[in-house]
């Protein structure tokens, strides 16, 4: 018998359903093309990775080639770099520079710049720091260093120096070596505004402070740790290297060099001493110039030593 949702009203015979042709099955490539992209793009940012690697080891093999042409040879000890995949970290077991004046030495030394931002390099270095100079050998130890350079393609934006707890001897210059510490120091550089280009003009920063100095104790009778301050600007300091430092100064000096001294604090108990003014180096690389120089609780001192020269009674005159 016959469907009756399937008779035509008109008793003609049943209209049958058009075939419907098979679906072709759907492509998954899209589900697979993030995961394509995504891959593409790993391997594009490892190729760069890999090329600014390379990059970075030329550049450093060229920079020491070029400075042992001069006479001047820098070590890096088990040097590596890595940092895969956003970083650039050189890695260095010791740092050491020889040349004619002298040798020198740092302890393990890391320096990072991230992939997007290679001219910020921060660095991290571990002591010690030793230095043989003629008849002068210097160790210096602290307990944490850092650093920061912001390079840029005429110079550099800001340089920066943190130390912790930094310590410093010095042999050979006097019968007992001298020995000099603090609790923390900074140093800041920064070229001039509107000078760097025409004078090499770079404002300095440093502040030092809790430092103690038993050689200096003993001359001003007073064993407080000593806070220091400075603010000043090197005029032609572009023109100062990595040469010899008598080769250095005398460079500077012919190029009209000079420290314009804004401002300098020193504190020490109760005595207060603030300068400013400017100074040189003359023929003999002698330190030259003017300070003013304002001073407060030092009675005591410059009685001392016009005691020490003239005699106690004229010091005791001038300490009261």
């Amino acid at each position: 018998m016959q469907d009756p949702a399937r008779q035509d009203p008109s008793g003609r015979a049943p209209i049958e359903p058009a075939a419907v042709p098979p679906r072709a099955p759907r492509s998954r490539r899209g589900l697979f093309m993030p995961y394509i992209l995504l891959l593409a793009l790993v391997v594009l940012w490892s190729a760069g990775w890999f090329y600014v690697r390379g990059r970075a080891a030329s550049e450093m093999d060229g920079w020491i080639a070029r400075e042992a042409s001069a006479g001047r040879t820098w070590t890096c000890a088990d040097r590596s770099i890595g940092g895969y995949p956003f970083r650039i970290e050189l890695r260095c077991g010791s740092v050491s520079l020889a040349r004619a004046d002298g040798r020198f030495r740092l302890g393990p030394l890391t320096a990072v710049a991230q992939v997007y931002q290679p001219r910020h390099v921060l660095m991290l270095a571990e002591g010690p720091f030793h230095v043989e100079q003629g008849d002068l050998v210097g160790d210096a130890t602290w307990t944490m260093l850092e650093g920061s350079f912001h390079g840029a393609s005429d110079g550099f934006v800001r340089a920066s120096l943190v130390v912790d707890a930094p310590s410093v001897t010095v042999a050979g210059a006097t019968p007992d070596p001298i020995a000099v510490s603090a609790r923390h120091l900074e140093l800041h550089a920064r070229p001039t505004p509107g000078r760097f280009e025409s004078d090499g003009a770079v404002d300095l920063s440093l502040r030092l402070s809790q430092a103690l100095a038993p050689m200096a104790d003993a001359l001003i009778g007073n064993a407080d740790p000593a806070d220091l301050t400075l603010d000043a600007t090197v005029d032609r300091a572009t023109t100062l290297g990595t040469g010899t430092v008598a080769r250095e100064l005398e460079r500077w000096r012919q190029a009209g060099g000079s420290l314009d001294v804004a401002s300098l604090a020193l504190a020490k108990g109760e005595r207060r001493l603030q300068a400013k003014g400017s100074l040189g180096i003359d023929q003999g690389h002698r330190v030259e110039g003017q300070l003013d120089l304002r001073a407060a609780g030092v009675e005591s001192l410059v009685a001392a030593v016009v005691g020490q020269r003239f005699g106690a009674d004229r010091g005791a005159l001038v300490g009261n």
